[in-house]
């Protein structure tokens, strides 16, 4: 593709992103924008100021050297948060602009980038771009933890989820291999993170078809465990939270739980976590030796291969989607929701900070936050390449992520 027609492309992805976002803002009632309905996070009245806030700080301060006419809203909007269970922000709802005055902020924003895009470089843009689409996922975790009477409810796609005649969570042999993690430095836009490549050896190992279901860890909790926290019990019974709804226990969808309950389940099984290699190696492996782009091959991604780029609200059973099985017929290793590893994050050897954003990653190498892979049904297909790497705090609840066991 030539390079005018790529760039004038990725413009009309911030654009249409932008669109996702203003969008998804809408699902709130008015007066919920300044309530915090993860105790980690800020109010969501920041998010609406943030997303351009990036894109304009990114792209005309910084970028171009533009000077502000709104330093002090930059600066207010300018980073979010990730702090522990121990050291909440205690910031009041008076303490935050009027909705009119972030809007009319907003909208100065977009006019600004608006009117430098053609001039900015092109890795910038794409950052603004991904940015934003990593937000429209992470929003969707703090919106599901609002009271269903804050939100509004979309029209919901309707899917129906046909179980093969007989199934069962069965073990999938993964032979000895190397994996290619991380990217080159070619032409693609990648993140500090995915930088360089590293080619290791895995071992031999066997790894369950499917994600850990809810009635899977039903048993688990049966035992004594807590429930997590997209489970809520009603008596006797116990429900899913979904994000417009509670609905009986979907038995055959994927338990959301964070990376210490994982691994917790994992050794009551008497097996662990994969490793970010071991997951590389089963998602993107093949007998022959070579690596595919997608579990399933080198096709765009599509909604008959998975659960992902915003095709709905909630989870689908864990056998849903076997058009998008790897080669060694692992299931849903890309949507439905990421997969933890036991792998802290780290920086790949030949790490350099990205100078537009020297922070994006290197604030996480601290030991406390766990890989991530694979995309849930949030997740924009952008994000779904094979290098791309995400990161939480092990014991973060609130996020679309759920585990398969390992045995070596």
């Amino acid at each position: 593709m030539p390079v005018i027609e790529a760039e004038k492309n990725l413009v009309a992805e911030l654009r249409s992103a932008r669109a996702e976002s203003d969008k998804l803002f809408t699902i709130l009632k008015p007066d919920a924008l300044y309530e915090r309905p993860i105790a980690e996070r800020h109010r969501v009245i920041f998010y609406v100021g943030h997303l351009d806030a990036f894109d304009c700080i990114l792209i005309c301060r910084e970028a171009l050297g533009i000077k502000s006419r709104d330093s002090e809203l930059d600066t207010l909007f300018r980073a979010g948060i990730d702090p522990d269970s121990n050291h909440l922000p205690s910031d009041k709802q008076s303490d935050w602009p009027s909705i009119e005055n972030v809007r009319a902020y907003v909208k100065r924003c977009r006019a600004e980038v608006d009117d430098n895009l053609e001039r900015a470089p092109e890795d910038v843009i794409h950052m603004a771009l991904e940015h934003r689409e990593m937000h429209l996922e992470t929003l969707a975790y703090m919106f599901h933890n609002f009271e269903y009477n804050r939100k509004r409810t979309p029209n919901a796609m309707d899917q129906e989820d046909i179980p093969p005649s007989e199934w069962t969570n069965e073990w999938r042999d993964v032979p000895a291999g190397r994996v290619v993690l991380g990217k080159p430095h070619d032409s693609s836009f990648g993140w500090d993170n995915e930088y360089d490549e590293l080619r290791t050896a895995v071992d031999g190992f066997r790894i369950q078809r499917y994600s850990v279901t809810n009635r899977e860890y039903l048993r688990f909790v049966d035992e004594g465990a807590p429930i997590p926290n997209f489970w809520i019990r009603r008596g006797d019974l116990i429900y899913y939270r979904g994000m417009f709804e509670e609905t009986p226990l979907p038995l055959d969808w994927p338990v959301y739980v964070t990376q210490e309950e994982a691994e917790t389940y994992a050794k009551w099984m008497g097996k662990s976590l994969p490793t970010e290699e071991q997951f590389h190696r089963a998602a993107y492996g093949t007998l022959g030796g070579g690596e595919r782009e997608y579990p399933w091959g080198t096709s765009e991604p599509a909604h008959n291969r998975g659960n992902f780029d915003f095709q709905s609200w909630d989870p689908q059973a864990v056998y849903a989607t076997p058009e998008g099985d790897s080669a060694f017929g692992v299931s849903q290793l890309t949507g439905n929701g990421w997969e933890w590893t036991r792998t802290q994050f780290a920086p790949f050897p030949g790490f350099k900070p990205h100078p537009s954003y020297p922070g994006y990653s290197a604030n996480f190498f601290d030991g406390e936050h766990y890989v991530l892979k694979g995309g849930s049904a949030r997740t924009a297909v952008r994000l779904l390449r094979r290098s791309f790497r995400n990161w939480f705090r092990r014991d973060y609840p609130y996020m679309y992520a759920k585990f398969r066991c390992v045995e070596n």
